[in-house]
């Protein structure tokens, strides 16, 4: 989105200056409205199939048929406005969750300050390079120990692998997913408590 000095722009030979518009306020939220989805869907298929070109088409699996998308939404005077990350969760066991599919829209990857959404999910406020990575991480494993994780793992991007030690994650072992280098990763629960509002 560009924000243009409209303003000038009616003065003959005024300059209009350009500049991105960025939000400064974010929220991690669980997707259920239509125009949520359809982004949700969107986003991955950008970032999986377009920017990392892992798979061809479209990146949906078997696991889609009962995993529960999660969005971060940047906000416009307390108004989601537009979808700029991703992450899904499942129960493939009882009580053994997995997070997968995260993805920030490159526009929003420099994002340092996500400020305080809308929602009220109680999610510590990240700060720093990834913030909203972070941010999508922790709702995902609080929303699965709300619904009764024992463990949560994730099959983790090598360059990924660093960030998510910071976020009290430990890795487990070396695996290769989809022919690229990963780290089976697990979340240390104690560290995401169980997040008050789900849906």
């Amino acid at each position: 989105m560009r924000i243009a000095a409209t303003c000038l722009e009616e003065m003959p030979g005024a300059f209009a200056p350009e500049y991105p518009f960025v939000p400064i306020s974010y929220g991690f939220k669980v997707a259920r409205e239509h125009w949520e989805l359809q982004a949700f869907w969107k986003l991955r298929e950008r970032i999986f199939c377009g920017e990392q070109k892992i798979f061809t088409g479209s990146d949906r699996d078997r696991y889609d048929a009962f995993m529960i998308p999660i969005i971060a939404v940047s906000c416009e005077m307390g108004t989601p406005d537009r979808v700029v990350g991703v992450v899904r969760i499942d129960e493939r066991e009882p009580g053994l969750w997995w997070g997968s599919r995260l993805a920030v829209d490159p526009d929003f990857r420099r994002v340092r300050n996500v400020g305080f959404g809308p929602f009220a999910n109680e999610q510590p406020r990240f700060n720093g390079l990834g913030a909203l990575g972070a941010g999508l991480i922790y709702k995902a494993v609080s929303t699965a120990n709300r619904l009764g994780c024992k463990t949560f793992l994730a099959t983790v991007q090598e360059q990924n692998a660093r960030f998510f030690s910071r976020l009290h994650w430990r890795t487990l072992d070396r695996v290769e997913v989809h022919g690229r280098p990963h780290y089976l990763m697990q979340a240390e629960l104690t560290y995401y408590p169980p997040c008050k509002e789900v849906f």
